[in-house]
């Protein structure tokens, strides 16, 4: 039990930001020198590119639990770093149970990645705030939904493996109306004005609320987590259709406090891609007509050119 409590905590520490550091240029040079894993070959986040991506009729992401509520309360804190929202343990098991979970896409064949937590990272003007760009374009807001592979036992071994970790990037666009599916997460925003205050919440919220329109096109590559351990143990899945939010909403965020200022500007910089391929998931539409897709042999796909 007291295994399985420790692995749900380090879910709260590292994976939702939990460690100290800062994201001015001069402190994530800084990363390098606590965390010798941020300087290495496989890191995140990166430029993604339609022209320079391998497009392929990949499997789809299956997202199960993602239309169903989340089981309450949900813990969301303002650590400093980001906002962040973890689901509930059971009080009995002291686990985190009965959570969503994905496979399929580049994910490991035959195996899960049960959701463990989200963050967001946001900029303080409109035009920066993303962590990954795509096209060229860097986002407003970047979510990110953190996702452990169940043949794990904790995060701590999930994060020394290549294949420990998923995480779905969603971007935000600004738009004139507000989005009314971000309420049940905005409405308790004021209550984490202050660094490192948390609040446990009933609130009715499911996953695919906060998902993109179109799930069916992802681009996805080979990373790492984008704050320090910067463990790479990640499969990076990110949908290029954005998710809508008003100024007004956005602006809610940027008023939190970091404990030294504005929470704001907390993206990490757009890393090398080096060797790595990107590849992004695209049916074309005369394969989309008939009634099935044919199945790709992922057994020869690489994650890296020779």
């Amino acid at each position: 039990m007291f295994v399985i409590l420790f692995s749900f905590l380090l879910v709260s520490s590292i994976v939702t930001d939990g460690h100290h550091f800062g994201y001015s240029k001069k402190n994530q040079h800084l990363w390098m020198k606590d965390h010798k894993t941020c300087a290495g070959k496989l890191q995140s986040p990166i430029a993604l590119s339609t022209s320079q991506s391998i497009s392929l009729p990949l499997p789809a992401l299956e997202m199960i639990g993602y239309h169903d509520f989340l089981k309450n309360p949900l813990k969301l804190e303002n650590n400093g770093h980001s906002v962040t929202l973890t689901p509930s343990i059971d009080s009995i098991n002291k686990t985190i149970s009965n959570n969503p979970y994905i496979f399929g896409g580049l994910l490991s064949p035959g195996k899960d990645y049960e959701f463990q937590a989200l963050h967001f990272h946001w900029g303080r003007k409109n035009n920066r705030g993303s962590e990954h760009l795509l096209n060229g374009v860097r986002y407003p807001m970047e979510m990110h939904l953190i996702h452990k592979n169940t043949i794990y036992e904790n995060m701590e071994i999930a994060l020394n493996n290549s294949d420990g970790l998923s995480v779905i990037g969603v971007f935000f666009q600004l738009q004139e109306e507000a989005n009314p599916r971000l309420v049940p997460i905005l409405k308790v925003l004021p209550d984490l004005q202050w660094n490192n205050s948390q609040v446990s919440v009933n609130s009715y919220l499911t996953l695919s609320s906060l998902m993109p329109s179109n799930v069916e096109v992802f681009y996805t590559y080979k990373g790492s987590l984008t704050t320090p351990p910067c463990n790479e143990a990640v499969t990076w899945i990110i949908f290029p259709t954005a998710v809508p939010i008003s100024l007004r909403q956005l602006n809610k965020f940027r008023h939190l406090s970091s404990g030294e200022g504005s929470l704001a500007d907390n993206y990490r910089h757009v890393q090398g891609i080096g060797r790595r391929k990107v590849y992004v998931r695209r049916i074309d539409a005369g394969i989309m007509n008939k009634t099935k897709i044919p199945n790709l042999d992922m057994t020869n796909l690489s994650w890296y050119w020779e």
